[in-house]
């Protein structure tokens, strides 16, 4: 169950760095109009708040990753528990302000990894 707790772990950090990607530098293509079903007029006009929000996704990864390999053990669960606990409740708030899709997309694959470290 650790194994499985920290591949999931990784999972959610590897998306996050993915989202941080496409919000900051990828918003105004096609794949990132095409991942958040946006149009040009309106990733053009939304582009600085994506970038400040891929920042904060990409935050999110570096406290993972930092869990999953800060040396001591007992810090870095709660590393981990604390960066997935805040993806979890941004996950919730996008799924409720923005999008359902948000939910099982970036809060659930957390709920999962938080329940496979517990």
């Amino acid at each position: 169950m650790k194994i499985l707790g920290l591949t999931l772990v990784a999972i959610v950090a590897i998306e996050h760095f993915i989202i941080m990607y496409i919000e900051m530098y990828l918003w105004k293509r096609p794949v990132g109009l095409r991942v958040f079903r946006n149009t040009f007029e309106k990733a053009q006009d939304t582009a600085v708040l994506a970038a400040n929000q891929g920042l904060y996704n990409g935050f999110l990864g570096a406290g993972l990753l930092w869990g999953l390999f800060h040396q001591d053990e007992a810090f870095a669960y709660q590393i981990k528990m604390f960066f997935l606990i805040c993806v979890i409740i941004a996950g919730f708030y996008g799924a409720y302000s923005v999008n359902r899709r948000i939910f099982f997309v970036q809060a659930l694959p957390a709920i999962l990894a938080v329940i496979a470290m517990l």
